[in-house]
């Protein structure tokens, strides 16, 4: 649970890098870009990572951008898993696990609310987001379905709503 958490906070920095610090992608495009790595299998920030580095690279732009991601963070996780199998019973270690977590929930929130300002020019308009994210929020988090069978039905709403308002 705690990785997961963590891995999800990745899109903080990936947005800072990639749209504030390195002008790579507006603000529209990073959104564009992270909603196809999220429907791709495999992790979103890896699929991000392949496309931009096939985008600007080809093919070996993309292994290399894969190899540059994955590297440096396998050995550090690596690591970790070596101490934390000897120092994972302490409290101390416990505790700041549970705290990497809060922070890493927090983290994401604060991105959700900074990828919000690119909702206004959104095709289906910032209400029609709203209450498709509160479905997906209600759906996910307090009647615990899977994911799958909150986003199908999701979709199957909201891309032929944007596909219709697309082609007016």
């Amino acid at each position: 649970m705690l990785a997961l958490q963590g891995f999800g906070g990745v899109v903080v920095i990936v947005h800072r890098e990639l749209v504030e610090k390195k002008g790579w992608l507006t603000q529209e495009e990073f959104i564009e870009e992270w909603a196809v790595a999220q429907i791709m299998p495999g992790p979103n920030v890896v699929n991000l990572c392949l496309m931009l580095g096939a985008r600007y690279f080809g093919l070996p732009g993309a292994m290399a951008a894969i190899a540059g991601l994955l590297a440096v963070p396998l050995l550090v996780v690596l690591l970790a898993a070596l101490a934390y199998a000897h120092y994972g019973s302490e409290p101390a270690v416990a505790g700041a696990l549970r705290g990497m977590g809060a922070v890493a929930a927090g983290l994401i929130i604060a991105t959700g609310v900074k990828l919000s300002a690119g909702l206004k020019t959104n095709v289906l308009g910032l209400p029609v987001c709203a209450a498709l994210a509160i479905a997906c929020f209600a759906g996910i988090a307090l009647l615990h379905w899977p994911l799958a069978c909150v986003l199908l039905p999701l979709g199957a709403v909201g891309c032929p709503l944007a596909y219709r308002r697309l082609k007016r």
